[in-house]
């Protein structure tokens, strides 16, 4: 039996833990509310930085760009991670176990591996790098976690309904639409909003990728960054912040109601 003062120093591990990776948000967050234009400085509390970046064209078309690719992204890698995730798991071949294996390869591959063989792919193929490069990348990139997420919800998913409905007359089709995608609804809906979260989210492969006039949310950070740090740069951070946190929190609630 495991002795309960084992717990303890574990508590405080755990504590300290999330304390290395969250107080440099909070921080962040924090300074976004600053009044001061330096951000190790503290005067008093305002929301003016808020309220400039509602008057940035640039921040606002770059925020635009990254809601257009973040959308589109989210639609398609649902759609092909969800139809790809049903196939694997409904029929059996050969080649199901060497698939099953390359799933997993674009997940632990690193990111910006990934984007120098995207770029250098679009090269190749003759395409353009802006908005459609950046989607075709993200939708890469969005399948496997798309896939992952369906699959488990798969795992649980009663077959019998199946069986019953095609002895009931139904065929395939009907079946699928009418009988497994609600029963597969809470984790698609869970995997689009990651989906979409990653896409927004991302810098590395976009990086690579972006063309010009095709500047997403994040690039536009960097390059602010590069100029120092304001708490403009702050603000803009913490509603990323708080909106990542928020489409992860609704994915998590409804994958953990669909177990």
């Amino acid at each position: 039996m495991i002795r309960k003062g084992f717990f303890k120093p574990l508590t405080w591990f755990t504590a300290l833990g999330y304390l290395f990776l969250y107080l440099p948000i909070c921080v962040l967050i924090a300074f976004s509310f600053n009044t001061s234009r330096f951000s190790v400085v503290w005067k008093s509390f305002t929301v003016q930085w808020y309220i400039k970046l509602l008057h940035d064209p640039l921040v606002l078309h770059a925020l635009k760009n990254s809601l257009v690719v973040a959308v589109v992204a989210m639609i398609l890698s649902t759609i092909i991670g969800t139809l790809t995730a049903y196939g694997l798991y409904r029929y059996r071949f050969r080649a199901k176990v060497v698939f099953d294996g390359i799933l997993f390869l674009p997940i632990v591959t690193p990111e910006i591996v990934v984007g120098i063989s995207l770029v250098i792919f679009f090269v190749l193929i003759h395409l353009s790098l802006g908005l459609k490069s950046i989607i075709i990348a993200h939708v890469a990139f969005d399948i496997p976690f798309v896939m992952l997420i369906v699959r488990a919800r798969l795992q649980g998913m009663d077959r019998s309904l199946e069986e019953a409905s095609m002895d009931l007359g139904a065929d395939e089709w009907t079946t699928f639409f009418k009988v497994t995608v609600p029963q597969l609804l809470p984790g698609i809906i869970a995997a689009a909003l990651l989906a979409f979260t990653l896409s927004f989210d991302d810098f590395v492969i976009t990086f690579f990728v972006a063309g010009v006039g095709s500047t997403t949310l994040p690039l536009k950070i960097y390059s602010m960054v590069r100029l120092g740090v304001s708490p403009k740069i702050n603000a803009l951070s913490a509603l990323i912040v708080f909106f990542s946190i928020t489409l992860i929190t609704i994915a998590d609630r409804v994958q953990r109601r669909s177990v």
